[in-house]
């Protein structure tokens, strides 16, 4: 699976997730560029977009995602506070639905 990192999660969070291509959004130049944005650039490039962003479901028009949208939705963004949604990410993952919008988490 490709994914790409949304700023809002640590870069550690990269090592921890094992058996997938990731990429944070630092790594391919899309440092400045708004969620909307991002998610029309990772349209072919990408097939999920991870973030910590809860309220992009409010942002953006989910039907007509590019790509598979998770959010993760911990305490905070820390990779401590993080780790614990690790195995039921991978879960989701496993059987991810392209174009569609979940939460792992609060």
């Amino acid at each position: 699976m490709r994914i790409l990192l949304d700023e809002s999660l640590p870069k550690e969070l990269q090592s921890e997730i094992s058996g997938h291509d990731i990429r944070t959004v630092a790594e391919m130049g899309w440092s400045s560029l708004k969620n909307g944005d991002l998610l029309a650039r990772s349209a072919g490039k990408f097939d999920v977009f991870l973030t910590a962003d809860q309220n992009l479901r409010y942002q953006q028009n989910l039907s007509t995602l590019p790509v598979a949208v998770i959010v993760l939705a911990a305490k905070s963004n820390r990779i401590v506070d993080l780790r614990p949604l690790i195995p039921e990410l991978l879960k989701a993952i496993a059987v991810l639905v392209p174009r569609t919008f979940s939460q792992i988490g609060d």
